[in-house]
């Protein structure tokens, strides 16, 4: 990935707020954020699941979406579980599917893609221009 997934999660959740995405749960999703980013261990994943939770009761919210696709690379990091890279690749897939038009061609398409992949990688599943990269390398002698 060429983001750093903690500042594209911040800057997201702010897109989201001002733009009153997170309606009545604002301040409940913010108290959680709270948690999240300065805490580590269980209260930091008691905190990413209430966020998740939330994002099921706000599913057109696209910014609040992207944040979640983004905290879920940094749950990943700190727990690299495998239900954690297939939460963030089914809802990388989820956001493309529902809001793909709308992001055609900006940097918010070129984050979810990178860090769908770096999903997919976690795990095992190889995309074809991995597949691709990998039978270049393989016929110019590798490194």
């Amino acid at each position: 990935m060429n983001f750093d997934p903690a500042i594209a999660a911040h800057q997201a959740l702010q897109q989201a707020e001002e733009q009153g995405e997170l309606g009545d749960f604002e301040s409940d999703i913010l108290e959680a954020e709270e948690i999240f980013s300065t805490v580590q261990g269980p209260k930091a994943t008691a905190a990413f699941e209430v966020l998740q939770e939330f994002g099921e009761k706000l599913p057109q919210s696209q910014r609040f979406r992207e944040y979640l696709i983004y905290i879920t690379w940094q749950q990943v990091t700190e727990g690299p579980l495998a239900r954690y890279f297939q939460h963030g690749l089914d809802a990388s897939n989820r956001f493309l599917e529902q809001f793909g038009k709308q992001i055609d061609g900006t940097p918010t398409q070129q984050h979810i893609l990178a860090i769908r992949e770096s999903f997919q990688g976690g795990l095992g599943i190889e995309t074809e221009e991995v597949i691709e990269e990998h039978e270049e390398d393989a016929f110019q002698g590798g490194d």
